[in-house]
């Protein structure tokens, strides 16, 4: 490892363009790579990168730059200090500073300053650093935010989603292109590396990054995902690449979450109207449940958050058309009457039509 000090005698244009030469645009995932040349408002609008200093996100900063030289004028480098690992924590966003100011990039941090009174959880630590993340791109009409996960994080990923019981679109996360309801487009160009992979060329071109000395630690459940069982996974079975199996089924699996969609969206729904059941009982179960969801998507604030036992149990009366009036949050009921599904509003007693 190469970890950083809190200032390094690195000429980043320079160590830019050898991480470029060593990890050129083709390696990058194909999928990132041609949405950033298309023609979407994310896409053509300034770009945001997620910076903390550590290796895969300094990759991804340094080699965005070097790529899309075009895009330097307009980049937008974000650094949040989580202040978990005391002065260490505060060197991160000095280094990430640093790098920045080298490169004339804009740099934007923040403290966490609220931090819960227990014992931080991993959760806690994610939320606090998009809420940032967020304001910020809300504040200066940002859409587009680069991030810099890679392989391992898949294997990470999908392990503990299984562990969940997550369905199909749980287990494609994290993807190299993902839309978010909320107006936001995360780009991932690293998913096609390892993590191992990464690291030697960073080393290879003389650059240091910032280490954080928590990950080997077992307090978060990825932590000890990544440093116990996926070596013990690859060392059971040292003839495969586990990393790029893993990455291939993800890429199979999107693939097919792909395919059901669009069957879904063949079905029209508006949410001012009431979803028809007859056209699509006799659907596969995969494809009402996306009928659904976005039936649900679109009702908006309308829909609180609700379990998964109780869409469940919607989604199974909608396949059987049996009468069903189901509590989605403060706001009203998803009522079932006939052949028709409708959002019947708590205050005002009507129902979407």
């Amino acid at each position: 490892m190469r970890p950083a000090g809190i200032r390094s005698r690195i000429d980043w244009q320079s160590a830019a363009g050898l991480l470029a030469e060593r990890i050129p645009r083709s390696a990058l995932h194909p999928k990132s790579v041609r949405w950033s040349l298309g023609r979407t408002r994310a896409a053509r609008g300034p770009w945001t990168v997620a910076l903390s200093g550590g290796a895969d996100s300094l990759a991804l900063f340094l080699l965005i730059w070097a790529h899309w030289p075009e895009r330097r004028k307009n980049l937008l480098a974000l650094h949040f200090n989580h202040s978990l690992r005391g002065l260490a924590s505060d060197r991160d966003a000095v280094f990430c500073r640093s790098v920045c100011r080298s490169l004339g990039v804009t740099f934007r941090s923040a403290r966490w300053q609220n931090r819960p009174r227990a014992k931080a959880t991993e959760s806690d630590a994610r939320k606090a650093r998009f809420d940032f993340f967020n304001r910020v791109m809300e504040s200066e009409a940002r859409v587009a935010l680069w991030l810099g996960h890679q392989q391992n994080d898949i294997a990470e990923s999908m392990l503990m989603r299984l562990a969940r019981g997550s369905g199909l679109n749980g287990l494609l996360a994290p993807r190299p292109v993902q839309s978010l309801a909320i107006r936001r487009v995360h780009v991932r160009p690293l998913l096609s590396l390892s993590k191992e992979a990464i690291l030697t060329h960073l080393r290879s071109a003389g650059i240091v990054w910032r280490e954080d000395a928590s990950n080997q630690l077992g307090a978060h459940l990825r932590n000890r995902i990544r440093n116990l069982v996926i070596p013990s996974w690859q060392a059971a079975d040292p003839t495969r690449d586990l990393l790029a199996g893993v990455a291939h089924a993800r890429e199979l699996l999107e693939e097919d979450a792909e395919a059901l969609d669009a069957w879904a969206d063949q079905i029209p729904v508006q949410v001012n109207h009431c979803l028809e059941l007859d056209p699509i009982r006799n659907l596969p179960k995969a494809v009402v449940r996306r009928i659904l969801h976005s039936w649900r998507l679109k009702l908006g604030t309308r829909c609180g958050e609700i379990s998964r036992q109780t869409f469940e149990v919607l989604l199974e009366s909608v396949l059987k058309g049996r009468p069903t009036r189901i509590s989605l949050g403060r706001r009203g009921f998803a009522v079932i009457r006939g052949s028709r599904l409708e959002f019947q509003s708590l205050d005002s007693n009507t129902e979407t039509r």
